[in-house]
């Protein structure tokens, strides 16, 4: 039942929980297969169901996971570039609001030295802590808060239309801006941090921030960059969704699941950390860094702007049917958004 209701195409958080952990579920099926037929065996036809329908457990979460594995193609190409001039390193951490081991953080910082820097959870405290990569990051977004949601970006880089929007939620920001890289190349970026599935939280509000950003990166004019804790495994049927509406691409697909969460039970990770980036865009080099004190790894991306090589890519499209299940799944949570959200906005003019 764990692998198989996640076919199901609903928001019940009961039911989209059970997206994260399809590797152990896997395993303990294929642990209960094997230790069924060594005690008991597979003689009478009950068993022979039980076995059956524990193989085709096993055989959806892999089709599902395969995807993050060395043993298919890589979606987002390498750059071959030997010097490249429009390189930049993204650093995205959940530094966990109680978390207090700032000073780990900011070492671990300095010694990778990103030119962006993306922080998720942090409150005043951390914001305080935080304040000497000022002399570092000349540019920066802030919004610290006390209810686990806030978010901080720093950048060496130029930022310009800089926006804090509430898409879905209050009090669960998710910030805009137009970054200039030395050389004068522009790009989108887009961070989100929305609500994960829990008790009494349902992942429509998930869905609907993620997809809506994914239609306002489509629609610019500029390539666009889209990070942040996702809340969702990259594996999931509504990440998936989101890749197709947006068109960006993971860089985990053909290399490794990267999980990032949770850092201090290994054997339940998964991938919560995400960075998607547009085809214009080649990667240099994608790395988990080591643990600080929080329950997030963070994790490190360097990539140059080659616009002229984006038709490389295998780039994901969205047909008719995901786009109908993308409004769908927006105009779901129109009455409790509020009258100025651009998750309005979307929804008109997907009935245009």
């Amino acid at each position: 039942m764990a692998s198989l209701l996640t076919l199901v195409k609903s928001t019940y958080w009961w039911i989209r929980v059970l997206d994260f952990p399809r590797v152990q579920v896997a395993l303990f099926c294929t642990l209960v297969l094997g230790a069924y037929g060594y005690f008991y065996g597979y003689e009478t036809t009950a068993a022979k169901l039980f076995g059956g329908l524990l193989i085709i457990a096993i055989v959806n979460e892999l089709i599902h996971v395969y995807k993050y594995t060395p043993f298919v193609r890589v979606q987002a190409l390498r750059s071959k570039i030997k010097v490249p001039k429009n390189s930049f390193g993204f650093m995205i951490s959940n530094v966990r609001m109680t978390n207090k081991k700032h000073e780990r953080f900011l070492k671990l910082v300095k010694e990778t030295d990103p030119d962006m820097l993306l922080v998720n959870e942090p409150n005043q405290r951390w914001a305080t802590a935080m304040e000497e990569l000022d002399e570092r990051y000349p540019y920066s977004i802030k919004r610290p808060l006390e209810n686990t949601y806030g978010m901080m970006f720093f950048s060496k880089f130029p930022l310009s239309h800089v926006d804090v929007r509430y898409l879905v939620e209050e009090g669960i920001p998710s910030f805009y801006a137009l970054v200039e890289l030395p050389t004068g190349k522009k790009f989108d970026l887009f961070t989100v941090h929305p609500q994960p599935p829990h008790l009494n939280k349902d992942t429509d509000t998930r869905e609907a921030e993620l997809l809506t950003v994914a239609k306002m990166a489509k629609a610019s004019p500029w390539a666009s960059i889209v990070a942040g804790d996702l809340n969702d495994v990259a594996w999931s049927y509504s990440t998936n969704l989101f890749r197709k509406i947006s068109g960006l691409l993971d860089p985990r697909i053909g290399r490794g699941f990267y999980n990032t969460y949770n850092a201090l039970i290994p054997f339940f990770r998964y991938s919560l950390d995400h960075i998607f980036y547009d085809p214009a865009f080649r990667l240099i080099r994608l790395q988990r860094l080591p643990k600080f004190g929080s329950d997030h790894f963070p994790i490190f991306i360097r990539l140059n702007y080659e616009p002229l090589e984006a038709d490389d890519h295998d780039v994901p499209v969205a047909d008719h049917e995901d786009h109908e299940e993308a409004a769908e799944l927006i105009e779901n949570v129109k009455d409790i958004v509020p009258p100025t959200s651009p998750v309005n906005d979307i929804v008109d003019s997907s009935k245009q």
